[in-house]
């Protein structure tokens, strides 16, 4: 295809020069003059291992070309890539002057152009920016309808510098945020050379997107940089530590938790986190992070509660009573948690869960329920269908099968998921409500 490629800063120079090595036919547009001499000479404007090289190949075959002239290189190309910078003001916010500018551009340039074009943003910007801020500007300058005239789409990069040639050339995925088939197609063409799977989404997801892994990228370093500075005080090699950590690829570097819905409890993880806590404050160690888990944590159950009082029910269904399904386990559960509140405040519970059984109760088990939900007997029901028969509201953290069948005949006036894994059925009802998607 024919592409277009605007900003040729750190990702525009190694976008460019990639999609000519798959190649493509590119033309990189910037308005610095030193940049575009700098690479029509074959030279990468910024340093880069292999980019050079990339640069003089695609350069000397024709397939990779720069100008300042954006009208120029449009005439004629099947998608205009936007790599423009999105630089963070002061306060937090992102200044979109660069990226609003550029997209005017284009879109005069659209005005005239002879087929159907695919505005690609790879520039990252806050969830709402490409449709609800950029669309608009390229249909009023072009005086054309999106997704009927031209495409627009958001395509996150995922490049660290040091690494963005080989990143480019072997993604994890390509994701394509889109709002229409032929921008997807354009999009699927574009990156077909990479040989791994594109995700089709919505635009706002793929924004997002990247969002989340730049903020996880960062909670990793600081959680490393956090465990080191306690390590450290205990004379412990940290770096010996997390070397092991790292071989777990089936809890600790995996999709494992990684998925929105309730609180965290058990029996281990909120006393293991307290009592490593306990061992930085007794060593004088500063971790903010650490300390914010299980403030974040409340905060999510308190999220939870609030939902349920909001609807104003006095009689709900709570499905799932252990900290985690396919467990017996009470202990520390936010479920049990969230029940005594609940009952504290008036609310009539009744309560299912596929593996309690209240008369199986045991030692630490019995113990904390005895402590925690001294009438959990009488809440309990044996089935969920009784559980959600006459009820106005059904909180639900578990999708055994049973429970997603009883919901689906009782039709509850709010349904309330913390799971997140009810099925698409459950998610169709009237009154269903995730709780943090």
């Amino acid at each position: 295809m024919n592409i277009v490629v605007v900003g040729l800063g750190y990702v525009g120079a190694v976008t460019a020069a990639c999609l000519a090595e798959l190649g493509h036919t590119v033309v990189g547009v910037d308005v610095d003059q030193r940049k575009v001499e700098e690479l029509d000479a074959g030279r990468s404007p910024i340093v880069e291992p292999r980019l050079d090289d990339l640069v003089a190949a695609t350069r000397a075959s024709g397939r990779f070309r720069v100008t300042t002239e954006l009208g120029e290189a449009m005439s004629d190309c099947h998608a205009a890539v936007v790599c423009v910078g999105t630089p963070a003001r002061s306060d937090g916010t992102v200044d979109l002057g660069y990226v609003e500018k550029v997209t005017a551009e284009i879109g005069r340039e659209l005005s005239h152009a002879s087929g159907f074009v695919a505005v690609v943003y790879r520039s990252t910007m806050p969830p709402g920016t490409v449709d609800g801020r950029l669309r608009p500007v390229l249909e009023r300058e072009s005086s054309r309808k999106a997704d009927v005239d031209f495409g627009v789409a958001m395509v996150p990069e995922f490049l660290r510098e040091g690494s963005g040639v080989y990143d480019f050339l072997n993604p994890p995925f390509t994701v394509a945020g889109v709002r229409d088939d032929r921008t997807l197609d354009v999009v699927t063409a574009l990156f077909a050379g990479l040989d791994r799977p594109t995700h089709a989404l919505t635009i706002e997801v793929a924004e997002s997107l990247k969002y989340a892994c730049n903020a996880f990228h960062a909670l990793k370093v600081t959680f490393a940089n956090e465990i080191g500075r306690i390590l450290s005080a205990l004379d412990v090699d940290s770096r010996e530590v997390m070397q092991v950590f790292r071989q777990d690829d089936r809890l600790n570097i995996s999709p494992a938790y990684l998925r929105p819905g309730f609180a965290f409890g058990g029996s281990c993880l909120p006393k293991d986190l307290r009592a490593l806590l306990h061992v930085a404050r007794v060593h004088d160690v500063e971790v903010p992070m650490l300390n914010g888990v299980l403030r974040s944590n409340e905060t999510h159950l308190r999220l939870a509660l609030r939902r349920v009082l909001d609807a104003g029910e006095r009689d709900v269904a709570l499905l799932g009573l252990s900290f985690k399904p396919e467990t017996d386990d009470l202990r520390e559960s936010p479920f049990v948690e969230l029940a005594e509140t609940l009952a504290g405040k008036g609310i009539r519970l009744r309560i299912y869960d596929p593996i309690v059984n209240p008369d199986r109760l045991i030692g630490a088990n019995l113990r904390y329920m005895e402590s925690r939900l001294p009438h959990l007997r009488e809440m309990l029901v044996s089935v969920p269908e009784d559980a959600v028969r006459g009820v106005s509201m059904a909180v639900v953290g578990t999708s055994d099968a049973s429970t997603v069948r009883a919901l689906l005949e009782a039709r509850p006036a709010h349904v309330l998921d913390v799971h997140g894994r009810l099925g698409s059925a459950v998610e169709a009802l009237p009154g269903y409500e995730g709780l943090a998607w």
